[in-house]
């Protein structure tokens, strides 16, 4: 009985704490790119959608965009589509962006709206191509030859890159219905509406984040956050400071293109980027209520 009196005091203690960070919150915008290791445990995927659910409740307002990469590859695999990498990067052709569409915008679309639904919650799910919510170009990569060090351009198909953002499908879905969480799949259209790209589920975020006003852009990723040299956790880095960690190798490969989204979406007036372990329960919770936070900030 003592313990669980314990117990339930502790929680009260915790929901009490957390009182100032929800109303610091509350009615604010948060985007969330959902992938990794979060998304492919069912219960982790349980618990993310339920803490979703939560910050609807208490006023906050998510925008989920997801990634895809390793069931695009399992399904490329068993049709027998050989990938090709430049750069590290997937070349996406006609036959590829045709599996990454409909992977992204079908089962694992659906699957996390259903996951928040029936977690009480009221997700739709959506494409970028929808309403021209993520108009996207061409991406321009180059790469240094390793014998004549020319940087020469990559032609990765349809990868592309986010050029513009029309928030008007979300908005029109939001005023209809103030309790509709939005699923987005990193899916882009050409501004002619003539070509799909397939888009960077980090870069599609933070130009979602950018064009909501969002307070808060949170990157889920399969590491705690930014690790220093001795492999420590950085609990926060400033945007300025971002280059230098870059160059000097101490932020290297999957994490660059993260903190070179994080640290445009706050140049351009995201109050803050957060690159988040999606391993740990409840994460999203530990980083917006608790004064410790989770993961890095990126301020």
């Amino acid at each position: 009985m003592t313990d669980q009196i314990s117990d339930a005091q502790f929680t009260a203690q915790t929901l009490s704490e957390a009182l100032p960070y929800i109303q610091r919150y509350a009615g604010k915008t948060i985007v969330v790119k959902y992938g990794g290791h979060a998304m492919v445990d069912e219960r982790l995927a349980t618990i993310f959608a339920r803490d979703v659910v939560l910050l609807k409740t208490l006023g906050i307002h998510p925008v989920i965009v997801h990634g895809g990469g390793p069931q695009i590859g399992k399904l490329l695999d068993r049709l027998g589509i050989v990938s090709e990498f430049k750069g590290g990067l997937r070349v996406t052709d006609e036959a590829t962006m045709e599996v990454v569409e409909m992977v992204l915008s079908g089962p694992i679309n659906k699957s996390i709206v259903r996951a928040i639904n029936q977690a009480g919650g009221k997700a739709v799910g959506l494409s970028g191509s929808d309403g021209n919510l993520i108009q996207a170009e061409k991406a321009k990569k180059t790469e240094r030859d390793p014998d004549s060090h020319i940087e020469q351009v990559l032609d990765l198909g349809f990868v592309g890159e986010p050029s513009a953002v029309d928030t008007s499908v979300l908005d029109a879905l939001l005023k209809a219905d103030s309790q509709l969480i939005p699923v987005v799949a990193p899916v882009g259209v050409s501004a002619d509406g003539l070509h799909r790209y397939n888009v960077n589920a980090d870069t599609s975020a933070g130009a979602l984040a950018i064009a909501l006003g969002a307070s808060r852009l949170f990157l889920l990723t399969d590491v705690a956050g930014v690790l220093d040299k001795q492999k420590k956790l950085m609990r926060e880095v400033a945007v300025d400071d971002i280059p230098g960690l870059i160059a000097d190798g101490t932020a290297a490969g999957g994490m660059i293109p993260k903190l070179e989204t994080a640290a445009q979406s706050v140049k351009h007036g995201v109050e803050a980027a957060v690159i988040l372990d999606g391993r740990a329960p409840h994460a999203l919770l530990m980083e917006l209520f608790t004064e410790h936070g989770a993961g890095t900030l990126i301020s």
